[in-house]
């Protein structure tokens, strides 16, 4: 009678061993989150908003550059009739000019990561939140990203693509 108890006893903690590891059992899931980017509402006004800014940069280089070429031009032009003195600062003012150029092409570069950052971070933050809630809702314990190679195997997965367009309301 003890030993039957003792099986029961163990039988049952197997049993419950085995419902709890069910339990826990991770769910896989993934996504190709450049593909959803390209798809995020608001996107085509980003993009407007920033070429529009880059252009106003490179409107702003355009013109320090005729300049330069303005500078260098009547330098070349007028140097056979210029004093030491004014050659000299002809020349300073060539070389400052370029000096700016060149600071500016390394301020702008950085500028405009600046905006670009600061235009696609609400939509990839809102892609972001929808692929949580979509985890959230549907149990999944992990979803990878499989843009770029990040992921070598995805077969025990789910694409939950499908599930985060819904969330977001893209088609």
């Amino acid at each position: 009678m003890k030993i039957i108890s003792k099986a029961w006893i163990v039988l049952a903690f197997c049993t419950l061993t085995l419902g709890v590891s069910a339990q826990n059992q991770e769910k896989f899931g993934h996504i190709n989150f450049a593909d959803l980017y390209a798809l995020m509402p608001g996107l085509d006004s980003v993009k407007a908003v920033y070429e529009k800014y880059a252009a106003s940069v490179q409107d702003q280089f355009d013109a320090m550059q005729n300049e330069l070429q303005t500078k260098i031009t009547d330098y070349q032009n007028n140097q056979t009739t210029m004093s030491e003195i004014i050659r000299q600062t002809k020349e300073r003012e060539i070389t400052d000019l370029q000096t700016r150029m060149e600071a500016f092409q390394t301020s702008a570069q950085q500028d405009l990561q600046n905006k670009e950052t600061e235009l696609t971070t609400p939509i990839i933050e809102k892609a972001q939140n929808a692929v949580k809630e979509v985890a959230k809702e549907n149990g999944y314990t992990y979803i990878l990203n499989s843009t770029g190679g990040m992921l070598l195997f995805a077969d025990p997965g789910d694409d939950v693509m499908d599930l985060v367009k819904k969330k977001l309301g893209i088609q």
